[in-house]
């Protein structure tokens, strides 16, 4: 296998790995996976640091 592709396919595998890390905080996947394809590693940081799971509403 290419370097090219083995870098796509970390690529690829990142921003799934973003997408579900994203609906599991209570994000959009697809976007989180969009963005992930664009920003890579920087969409990961600003994924785990910067975005907390959204406040629970009390009695439900």
């Amino acid at each position: 296998m290419h370097y090219h592709h083995e870098q796509t396919f970390g690529w690829g595998t990142l921003a799934l790995l973003n997408a579900g890390l994203a609906q599991s905080k209570g994000r959009s996947g697809l976007n989180w996976f969009l963005l992930s394809l664009l920003l890579g590693p920087v969409a990961t940081l600003l994924l785990v640091t910067a975005f907390r799971h959204p406040p629970e509403v009390m009695g439900r």
